[in-house]
């Protein structure tokens, strides 16, 4: 009977990452399991996909370390079972019985990395450690965007037109035109959805309208 209960980590681990790591071999998967504790990451062993499948995986930086021939459906299985559940984590794959289409279909399906076993340690942890980072990164980028459609949502249906305008490239005085208020009411508006946005320039103002979807990129 296999674990899948969280190691604790030390202070070293301040964003609760965690490390899961699939893989039917007991041995290796404890010894796996010791690895990463060693060097402060939490860590959740199983011996299944299924396993790893009623497993709830929290909301912290996670990376996946995925035996590719496992007892049930195989670690490409799981690779696709998860990409259609919309779990969006890094995979680094493992196999003793590596070929040339098994690596190709792995990355084909966006694998972070794939290595033959025996693994050194060291390669092993630095592949964990760049794909943490990665996750980190990819959920930092998720959360600006939010911040940043929230914000958007929270301009008055005014300050909204007139920022689509502004960022569209008319000056204030066509933008005053076309909607019918006058230049000083222009940029009042423009003013409070700069602040709300929290853009300093309208530079940034620009990039975020950019990022939003609505203005075109200028060349």
């Amino acid at each position: 009977m296999t674990s899948n209960s969280l190691e604790p980590a030390d202070d070293s681990t301040r964003d609760n990452a965690l490390v899961l790591v699939v893989d039917d071999d007991a041995m290796l998967r404890a010894g796996l399991g010791n690895l990463f504790r060693s060097v402060g990451m939490e860590v959740a062993l199983f011996a299944s996909a299924a396993e790893l499948l009623e497993f709830t995986i929290p909301d912290v930086p996670c990376c996946l370390v995925l035996d590719v021939r496992l007892r049930g459906p195989s670690g490409l299985d799981l690779q696709t079972r998860l990409a259609q559940m919309g779990v969006n984590i890094p995979i680094i794959f493992m196999t003793g019985y590596g070929d040339i289409a098994m690596t190709v279909a792995a990355m084909k399906a966006g694998a972070e990395d794939f290595m033959a076993k025996p693994i050194r340690d060291q390669d092993l942890l630095d592949a964990v450690s760049a794909a943490l980072d990665k996750d980190r990164a990819r959920r930092l980028e998720l959360r600006q965007a939010a911040t940043l459609r929230a914000s958007y949502e929270a301009l008055t249906p005014r300050e909204t037109e007139v920022m689509t305008l502004a960022v569209s490239g008319l000056l204030n005085k066509q933008i005053a035109s076309q909607i019918g208020i006058s230049e000083v009411t222009v940029k009042i508006h423009r003013g409070q959805a700069m602040r709300k946005m929290r853009a300093r320039t309208f530079a940034d103002l620009v990039l975020m309208a950019q990022q939003l979807g609505i203005c075109k990129q200028r060349l």
